[in-house]
């Protein structure tokens, strides 16, 4: 828990701590080690099922039982999950009925935390909890059973992925929850969003640099740089005194974009997206 809470503290302010350089850098080595890392979890589950299957027989349990017992336990988990979610969702209307979930209905609004539950899927985190598991005791003994608590944990990955997984888009329509809210198309929402964006920096120059606007030609090809939405080829005008302020320029909309990242109404991934967008041209500006 503690490391899960820092991660996403430290997430929230990246962008005091970290350049644009590490910021881009990071994007992608995360981005191959979440791929590499999902590659190694189903890897390491086809090397080693023969052998767990081949320990459970040993044990005197046969397979249908051990599958049986898996399918229990997985039963168990999503039911778990979705009552702790009910329970923290009539919490919330108790202690802290202001920030609870609007709906159209209350009949929808009781349809959230099921949702909620049926997106459990398991994966990397269950299968290392069960790998950790000590091979013997501290008596040169065998773990107990070690091999049926593996086989449950493979079974549970198998199901969870594969039956909630399939069949969470058929809920999602069905309880038609995204419908709770008015949702723009995505190439909209992002368009408009940009709008916002280049409208907050057209201001941003306006306010604080107008004064050096005719006197200075690559401030004011910067504005006109704003204007066409970024998209100017030229970069012979970018000076050091054009670049620091077109740092500092791309410094504001991070500002901008992290301040309306507050609201729940717009897709954090169409701003995380910009925020990347806006680090690549920072790194080219450095280069040039």
């Amino acid at each position: 828990m503690a490391v899960v809470a820092g991660g996403l503290f430290l997430s929230t302010r990246r962008l005091m701590f970290l350049n644009s350089a590490s910021r881009v850098r990071g994007y992608s080595v995360w981005e191959s080690f979440v791929f590499i890392l999902n590659g190694i979890v189903f890897f390491i589950i086809g090397l080693q099922l023969p052998e767990i299957v081949k320990g459970i027989r040993s044990e005197g349990i046969s397979l249908n039982t051990a599958i049986g017992y898996g399918v229990l336990v997985t039963g168990v988990l999503i039911g778990a999950r979705i009552v702790s979610s009910y329970a923290a969702l009539v919490a919330t209307l108790i202690f802290r009925p202001s920030v609870a979930p609007l709906a159209r209905s209350p009949r929808l609004r009781y349809f959230m935390p099921m949702l909620l539950g049926w997106t459990g899927m398991r994966g990397v985190v269950s299968l290392a909890a069960a790998l950790a598991i000590p091979v013997t005791l501290q008596n040169g003994e065998a773990f107990p059973h070690r091999n049926l608590i593996l086989f449950i944990t493979f079974v549970v990955i198998l199901l969870t992925l594969v039956v909630q997984g399939l069949t969470l888009p058929y809920l999602i329509q069905r309880t038609q929850l995204f419908g709770l809210y008015p949702q723009e198309p995505e190439e909209e929402a992002r368009q408009k969003l940009l709008e916002g964006l280049y409208k907050h920096t057209y201001r941003f120059l306006r306010n604080k640099y107008d004064n050096e606007l005719n006197d200075h030609v690559g401030l004011q090809r910067m504005l006109k740089h704003v204007e066409e939405k970024m998209e100017a080829s030229d970069d012979s005008w970018m000076n050091e005194k054009t670049k620091a302020v077109f740092i500092e320029m791309l410094e504001s909309q991070r500002e901008y974009l992290s301040e309306i990242n507050k609201d729940p109404a717009i897709d954090e991934e169409i701003i995380r997206q910009q925020l990347f967008r806006i680090d690549l041209e920072e790194e080219r500006i450095k280069m040039i």
